[in-house]
This record gives C-alpha cells, sequence and structure tokens, in this order.
C-alpha cells in the first residue's frame, strides 16, 4: 500500500518547497523506495499552459503532454521513479471543472453539491490516482497556509490523516524563520504562528523544515519544538546552499528520511547518496571556466526558463566546466546592436511566444553564425534560426515566421494548415498533425540524419523527446533552404522538421522540441554535453571579435 508525505509551506511563497519534496523523494528513492509525485495547486487556472513567464514561471511539460507546475521539473531532475504526467498536478480550476462535469452529469444524484465533501472528495480521489502504486507518494500542496484558496487542499489532506491512519501519512510543514540584522537575532514567531494556522484547521506538523540564511542554532531549535509540539529531532534546519544538490545530503544527515521512515513503519536500508557525491564535487571543481549568453524576453525571472538553467548546468558537471549564464534579454540586444555579446563562448536562444524582442533573438543567431560561436536554440530558438538563414544565407527578403508577421513574403514558419493550403495540398491530415488552434505536446519520436552533428551529439539517429509548440517550419522551404546550406538533420515521423544545423560550424545545432525537460544532474543530456563540451573548445582558442552590422 502506498505511504503519503504531505508538504505544506507557511510565513511567505517561494521558500523551497518543491526542492524540500524533490529531495525527500531524491533520499527515499536512495534508500531503495519507489516514489510518485505531486503538486496541487490552489489558483483557478485549470493548467499554467497560459500563464506569463513573468508570473509564474516556466510551464514544464511531461512526458504524455501535460503542461505543468515547474516543481515537477524539479521532481523529475532528482528523483528518477518520480515520472510525471497528467495525474502529477492538480489545480483548483482543474477540480471545480471535474465537479462541475459530474454534476451536469446527475453523478451525485441530485445532492446538493459543496466543497466538503465533494471538492475535497475530488481532491482525495486524485491523490491516490496520482500515487499510483509507488511505495511512497509526495504530495506538495501550492501556496502558503492561512491563504484562502489552498483551504479545501488542506482539509482534503486532513481527512487522508484520519482515513489511511497515521502510520500510512506523514505532514511536513516548511516556514521561514528571518534572521533580523539590525538586532543580530532569529525570530521563531513566524513559523509558531505558521504552526498554529494548520493545527487549527486540524493539522499537526510531524516535521518542520526551517528555512533560514545559517544554520539554526540548537537553542532555537528547542524553542520551536517547544512552541509546536514537534520533537526536536523533527525540526530540520533547510539554510542556504551554495549548491542546490547538496541539499539531499544536507537534509539526510539531519535524519530527514529516518524520521519518515519510522512513522510510517518502513525498515530500510541506508540510504546511497554516492551519486549525489559525485555531481556535488563535479560542480565544486570544474577544469575550465565558460560564459555563455542565453537570449531570451523573460528575462526578469530567471525561473521561466529553470529547466534550461539547470540542463546547461548539467552539462557543466559533466564536463568538469563552470558555466556563467549572461541573461540577456532580446530587446537590449535590438537597442544596444551585438555588443553585448562581446567575449561570450556561446550563445543560447530558448522558447518563448509572442513578436517582442524577435528581431534581437535573430541577430543572435546571426552573430554566433558568422563568428563561429557554439550556438543551440530551443524551439523558437530553432525557428528564428530557420528565419535568419532565409535571410541571409537564402535571399529572401522579409523572410519571417506567420506568427509574428501575417503578410510576410517569405512565411518559412507557420502553421500547418497554412503552408500546406498554400501548396494546395489536398493530403489527409492527422489529428496529431492539425495545428490550426492546438499544439504539439508531449514525448514524440525524431529520426536524425546519419552523420550529422546531432547524430554525433545523440550517439544515434533514433530519439525521443518533447515538445510544447505550435508554429512548424514550412516544408516548402526546405529545397530552397538546404541548397543555401542549412541542414536539416532531424525529422518527425509524419516529415516536420525537428533539428537543422550548419555544416562546417563549430556548432550549430538547434532543436524544435525541449530537450531541457529530460535532463538530470547525475545523468545529463547528450545534447548539453556536447554543446558544453563545444563551448569549452571554443573558449580555449582566441576568441573572435564580434561582427558588427
Amino acid at each position: 500500500m502506498t505511504s503519503y508525505v504531505f508538504i505544506t509551506g507557511g510565513v511567505v511563497s517561494s521558500l523551497g518547497k518543491g526542492i524540500t519534496s524533490a529531495c525527500l523523494g531524491a533520499i527515499l528513492e536512495a534508500r531503495g523506495l519507489t516514489i510518485s509525485m505531486i503538486k496541487l495547486d490552489p489558483y483557478i487556472n485549470v493548467d499554467p499552459g497560459t500563464m506569463s513567464p513573468f508570473q509564474h514561471g516556466e510551464v514544464f511539460v511531461t512526458h504524455d503532454g501535460t503542461e505543468t507546475d515547474l516543481d515537477l521539473g524539479h521532481y523529475e531532475r532528482f528523483v528518477r521513479t518520480a515520472k510525471g504526467g497528467r495525474h502529477s498536478n492538480y489545480t483548483t480550476g482543474r477540480i471545480y471543472e471535474s465537479v462541475i462535469a459530474k454534476e451536469r452529469r446527475g453523478d451525485y444524484l441530485g445532492a446538493t453539491v459543496q466543497v466538503i465533501p465533494h471538492i475535497t472528495n475530488e481532491i482525495k480521489e486524485c491523490v491516490k490516482k496520482g500515487a499510483g502504486d509507488a511505495d511512497i507518494c509526495l504530495v506538495e500542496i501550492g501556496g502558503t497556509v492561512g491563504d484562502i484558496e489552498s483551504l479545501p487542499f488542506l482539509e482534503a489532506i486532513r481527512q487522508m490523516g484520519i482515513e489511511l491512519g497515521r502510520d500510512r501519512v506523514v505532514y511536513v510543514h516548511l516556514t521561514l524563520v528571518p534572521y533580523i540584522p539590525t538586532s543580530s537575532e532569529i525570530k521563531t514567531k513566524p513559523t509558531q504562528h505558521s504552526v498554529k494556522e494548520l493545527r487549527s484547521i486540524g493539522i499537526q506538523p510531524d516535521i518542520l523544515v526551517c528555512r533560514s540564511e545559517k544554520p539554526l542554532p540548537s537553542d532555537e531549535r528547542k524553542k520551536i519544538a517547544l512552541f509546536t509540539n514537534v520533537p526536536e529531532k523533527a525540526v530540520i534546519s533547510a539554510y542556504d546552499a551554495d549548491d542546490l544538490y547538496k541539499i539531499p545530503k544536507m537534509m539526510h544527515e539531519q535524519g530527514l528520511d529516518e524520521i519518515v521512515a519510522r512513522q510510517l513503519g518502513l525498515d530500510l536500508p541506508q540510504a546511497d547518496l554516492s551519486e549525489w557525491d559525485i555531481v556535488v564535487e563535479a560542480k565544486k571543481n570544474p577544469t575550465a571556466e565558460v560564459n555563455v549568453a542565453m537570449v531570451g524576453k523573460y528575462m526578469d525571472l530567471k525561473d521561466s526558463y529553470i529547466s534550461l538553467v539547470e540542463a546547461l548546468q548539467h552539462g557543466g558537471i559533466h564536463t568538469r566546466t563552470k558555466v556563467n549564464i549572461h541573461f540577456i534579454d532580446s530587446t537590449d540586444l535590438e537597442k544596444e546592436g551585438l555588443a553585448v555579446l562581446e567575449n561570450m563562448d556561446g550563445i543560447v536562444v530558448p522558447g518563448g511566444f509572442g513578436d517582442r524582442g524577435i528581431e534581437g533573438k535573430v541577430e543572435a543567431v546571426r552573430c554566433a553564425r558568422e563568428n563561429g560561436i557554439p550556438y543551440l536554440g530551443i524551439c523558437l530558438g530553432m525557428q528564428v534560426a530557420v528565419i535568419e538563414a532565409a535571410r541571409n544565407l537564402a535571399g529572401l527578403e522579409g523572410a519571417m515566421s506567420t506568427e509574428f508577421d501575417k503578410n510576410t513574403p517569405h512565411p518559412v514558419v507557420g502553421l500547418i494548415t497554412e503552408w500546406q493550403d498554400a501548396a494546395g495540398s489536398t493530403e489527409e491530415r492527422s489529428e496529431e498533425s492539425e495545428l490550426g488552434g492546438t499544439m504539439r505536446l508531449g514525448a514524440q519520436a525524431v529520426t536524425l540524419a546519419d552523420g550529422s552533428l546531432a547524430a554525433r551529439s545523440y550517439g544515434t539517429t533514433d530519439i525521443v523527446e518533447r515538445h510544447r509548440h505550435r508554429y512548424e517550419v514550412n516544408n516548402n522551404y526546405r529545397d530552397q533552404l538546404s541548397e543555401a546550406g542549412l541542414s536539416f538533420s532531424g525529422l518527425s515521423v509524419d516529415d516536420l522538421v525537428e533539428m537543422v544545423e550548419l555544416p562546417g560550424h563549430p556548432f550549430f545545432l538547434a532543436s524544435q522540441f525541449h530537450p531541457e525537460f529530460t535532463s538530470n544532474p547525475r545523468d545529463g543530456h547528450p545534447l548539453f554535453k556536447s554543446y558544453i563540451t563545444a563551448v569549452r573548445e571554443h573558449s580555449q582558442g582566441e576568441l573572435p571579435e564580434v561582427a558588427q552590422g
């Protein structure tokens, strides 16, 4: 039978519930358990797919194509057995949508539909569905205790503690223990009040994870334990770490996993964290250092590209390279010119939507192409590479994506319906290829050309990667672009462009898919290892001056 660990947060948001959940999952997995992980989000959006990256950060896409909260990316990077999917992320909107649909069908037999029991029962059913047959399911509740939006979720997990028994449920509460520099004091009162708020709705935490700048002194741990009715050994100090991947061992050394195991009555072998030791050691002792420019549009919130940032760092870990990422707003490149890319060893253009800063991204591609700077394009980063090649190699003046210019004379990127209809195609389109109003989401097969940079990077010609996009490279221009020097080295099963590269360039490779979603620190990802290797080699040569204009 599956046991459950519920992780809640108090005092303020963004303390790191996702990281805490992922690290606990990593330690328990290292003790031989299979782990499933769920994120319950209180917002009313049905999913985060339509939410602005400026507000919510990255939308993480699972293998089955579900658009989820970015915390699922943390789960998959830390826990190999925690493979997310449509049952791994539930929002208030999705819960209510399901309950209302049931009411309309008459499933409640005319009963008055209420938050308790109907909404809470739906939440419990979703949690059990997401748990699957894992040994332990970790469930993170988004938001902060005291928020009106999260009350139904908290009530649901309170009920599960009663229904399943306290030998199958553990409550972990994450709080802030602030340091006041003017008085040189550590304040435990916010944690006391947060636990009081949690207890007022019927949940007594078994474990407190206390976020602080520095390790929590013994006196403060004793004080927190006394006023919250939590054993002192279960007050865990989650102090600021200089490396994210040190946290599993940091929590293990304080006995977090052992407390969970004992409450659940589990007799487990000792945790084998040797893989994490290797990761930490490799990151701590690089043999080279590189500077990579990430040219995007959501630079005010770095979480907008969190999976890509981590994937680049994973490439650094596995090549013993310190990767310094310079976040450059593409609109700044438009205003200030290519000088902002001076002394960069590599250039990355990530995915995105909307036309703001698009010309800056095209210029970043041109800079990389003309100066032999290793280039990696992701999703939109591939599309702007095609646009740049169309304009400056194939001579197609005004080439653009119809996403940004409906009247472009050369729509080298567009919706399939647009360029197939323009070519007079009468072929029957599959549901998966009909992208007029939908997106291509989730894991799909890609075939790479023999001998291509893509195939050499992956070490195979058959790969599966996750997608999240609507616009495709226009196949009607492929011959013209190929003749101009752009190589289409990756194709989907239905002949859509998946990867492009420039033969003869030190490293110029772009993908329509999102390889960052499947990268993790212990295994890395072949594409990012290959890219960082090329960036490293470029950095050890003489940097060319960036061509202007």
